[in-house]
């Protein structure tokens, strides 16, 4: 028997069974349905290391990914993995943008995040190619390779005695009072706790555990374009726009990368299959779901006019383009290039209201990580050390 089992190979994953490892509680075995490690969220998002100026103070998201910032940055430069802190601007465009940006530099004091308004003729002689009314300079956000932060997290748990078995997809849970038992197509799996780190499987794991959690998980579609290599350099910090404070989402960004390109993106779709990274991918069960659920279609009424802004960019690549060419003008159609879109695991409440904070579930021996978006690839490693010593503290 195992003692502790953990479910889902991404980076929280990866950073859990290397907590669990590194304090003593084996042994452990990852469990990963995919053949593959970190193949959903962890290897689909920009690879951001935020510095928490979004955050409500006080929230699991802005106390962990100030602790996560600074513990990825030494993690990969511990291993030899890339990272670059090239910091960000978050761009006003218009007079609304520059309220939100004088809320968010009180907000960076609030997280003692080290944050600089520049006015448009500085924001100018920083970035040529950027044009605004003005923006917020975060010095500490940083980019890396978080596949390569997750697969170095299960090396070293593998090496320490742990265990990574792929291609096991779990079917049931079964628990009693000193033990869970996992079956999966492979057959059972038995350890006395278990974390649940799936992602967009989240929700229907804890129902097999048992639980009747009062979320479920609704997919958005981030669709990415590279920029050309002719302008991989256009820019030389990450470029966001100021993000609207009821949604979830940052905006359509210009973001450098380790190894010397330059994409940009995301928007966010709504998703009719949680794991279809393919343009007009459908999952008939996961339509179904949305289809059944209350808050979705709540959700639906509440973002009409940005729900059909966001999927007429989808499909109208000009659309895209303008969200682009607020902030960088020169930008033409011609200057991006397809990449695999992301897909967000978004918690959303039957009420129609979108889980903003990290969240957890559990039973006496189950831990479900319900809610985990961004910016918890940053945050995986206290995110971690908070699941342990939550699985540790139960009975």
């Amino acid at each position: 028997m195992y003692e502790v089992a953990v479910v889902g190979s991404g980076i929280v994953g990866a950073a859990t069974a290397w907590e669990l490892t590194s304090k003593g509680y084996g042994p452990v075995v990852v469990i990963e349905k995919e053949e593959a490690v970190a193949r959903h969220q962890t290897s689909h998002n920009s690879g951001v290391i935020h510095a928490g100026i979004y955050y409500e103070p006080g929230s699991l998201k802005a106390v962990l990914c100030r602790e996560g910032a600074a513990a990825t940055k030494a993690f990969a430069a511990e291993h030899g993995i890339a990272v670059e802190t090239c910091g960000k601007l978050l761009v006003a465009t218009n007079p609304l943008e520059l309220e939100r940006l004088d809320a968010l530099q009180k907000r960076a004091e609030v997280n003692s995040i080290d944050a600089e308004t520049v006015d448009a003729a500085e924001l100018r002689r920083r970035e040529p190619h950027i044009v605004g009314l003005g923006a917020l300079f975060v010095r500490e956000t940083a980019i890396t390779d978080y596949p390569a932060i997750a697969a170095k997290l299960l090396d070293l748990v593998t090496k320490a005695g742990g265990e990574l078995r792929t291609g096991v997809t779990v079917t049931d849970v079964r628990e009693t009072t000193d033990a869970v038992t996992l079956q999966t197509n492979q057959g059972p799996i038995e350890a006395r706790r278990v974390v649940f780190c799936a992602g967009l499987q989240a929700d229907r794991l804890a129902r097999l555990a048992g639980l009747a959690p009062d979320v479920r998980i609704v997919p958005f579609r981030g669709e990415y374009y590279d920029v050309v290599a002719e302008k991989a350099d256009l820019v030389k910090t990450l470029i966001y726009p100021i993000p609207d404070p009821t949604l979830p989402f940052l905006g359509v960004h210009l973001t450098p990368t380790v190894t010397g390109g330059l994409n940009v993106g995301p928007n966010a779709v709504l998703g009719l299959a949680r794991e279809g990274y393919r343009k007009g991918s459908v999952n008939w069960r996961d339509v179904r779901d949305l289809a059944t659920y209350p808050g979705m279609w709540r959700v639906a009424r509440a973002n009409v006019r940005v729900g059909s802004r966001e999927l007429k960019n989808s499909l109208w690549k000009r659309g895209y383009l303008r969200e682009c060419r607020k902030y960088c003008p020169e930008l033409t159609l011609d200057d991006l290039t397809p990449r695999e879109a992301g897909i967000r695991a978004q918690a959303v409440m039957r009420d129609g209201s979108f889980v903003h904070d990290f969240l957890l579930r559990r039973t006496d021996r189950t831990l479900h990580v319900l809610n985990a978006p961004s910016p918890a690839a940053t945050s995986a490693l206290p995110i971690a050390a908070h699941l342990v010593s939550t699985l540790v503290a139960a009975p």
